[in-house]
């Protein structure tokens, strides 16, 4: 998602610095002919300091608001240095060079945070299944299957405690984000994490949720994205990162009937991205092939039938991202 950009950033020494090219996603800043390789080296080193602290002469730029996001990345929070900073990370993407303090997020305050799930009745024994590998970091889970409605009942599941594990019923009826928002109303805990039954995300990726629904509080975000994922008969697609926004507080609903997304009152000021690991969606060549033309089918001009091709082709790089 890299763009020509006319942003600049102003350094504590007062040089202000222009670039040439910003990602669209991130917000991240380069120098024309930045090299990937440099660019990582410098911002892994930067970032294991107590204090981050801009350099003026690197190949890429942050504002506080990237910062936060590349900081995830290795597992660590920010905290602004004072007023100048809070208002630039609420108000990206400000012209102030990022300068914050760093925390490591596995020791970090936490909100808990549920887990929830949607999926067909077939589906469901192979979620349960998968749920023991999860009860480290959660004691909340939330099935909601696509069938007629049923009240929540409570399901037994090795790791967890009495009732933590509950399977409800509604009919999806061609509405996803309806469903995401039944599904967000049975979570017990502020904020929610949810998946399909095709979907996958690693316990060590888990742990570190509750880290962030603090972190994404003490800056009034309500939503974090994390990378995607498509793998197509076990093959990394070329459609990636497809951040999916589906760490929510409780007070954010979806809308659209097909690729659904949160609505936020500010925009996407209200959400990051976290970059410490991925969700894994797990897709067969058949169901590619018939996904974008059953949400076509569902909301015509939406059903994004150009995803077929990206999710057929495999993905050129390796991701930078802990792997699966």
């Amino acid at each position: 998602m890299l763009a020509p950009t006319a942003r600049a950033l102003t350094y504590p020494n007062g040089r202000r610095r222009l670039f040439r090219t910003a990602c669209d996603s991130c917000g991240v800043l380069l120098d024309t002919g930045a090299e990937t390789a440099r660019c990582r080296t410098h911002l892994a080193s930067a970032l294991a300091a107590p204090t981050f602290e801009s350099d003026p002469d690197a190949p890429y730029g942050l504002d506080l608001y990237t910062l936060r996001i590349a900081a995830t990345r290795h597992g660590r929070g920010v905290r602004w240095l004072d007023e100048a900073g809070r208002a630039a990370l609420l108000h990206p993407h400000s012209e102030d060079a990022a300068r914050a303090e760093l925390f490591d997020l596995t020791t970090a305050e936490t909100r808990p945070v549920s887990l929830g799930f949607l999926c067909r009745p077939e589906e469901c024994d192979s979620v349960l299944a998968k749920l023991p590998a999860q009860a480290g970091w959660v004691d909340d889970v939330a099935i909601l299957l696509d069938a007629d409605a049923a009240p929540p009942r409570a399901i037994a599941v090795p790791g967890f405690s009495a009732g933590a594990v509950r399977v409800a019923a509604r009919p999806l009826a061609g509405h996803f984000a309806a469903q995401r928002n039944a599904l967000q109303a049975l979570a017990r805990h502020r904020w929610m994490l949810q998946l399909d039954a095709d979907e996958t995300l690693e316990p060590a990726t888990g742990r570190l949720l509750p880290a962030l629904a603090a972190l994404a509080e003490t800056g009034d975000v309500r939503s974090i994205g994390l990378p995607r994922r498509n793998r197509v008969d076990g093959v990394l697609s070329d459609m990636f990162p497809d951040v999916q926004y589906r760490l929510n507080r409780g007070d954010v609903a979806y809308a659209g009937r097909v690729h659904e997304r949160p609505q936020l009152d500010a925009g996407w000021r209200e959400s990051f991205i976290s970059l410490h690991g991925a969700i894994d969606h797990h897709l067969s060549c058949a169901h590619v092939a018939a996904r974008s033309r059953r949400y076509e089918a569902l909301d015509p001009g939406r059903g994004r039938l150009e995803e077929e091709e990206a999710l057929l082709r495999p993905y050129r790089d390796e991701p930078d991202l802990p792997s699966a």
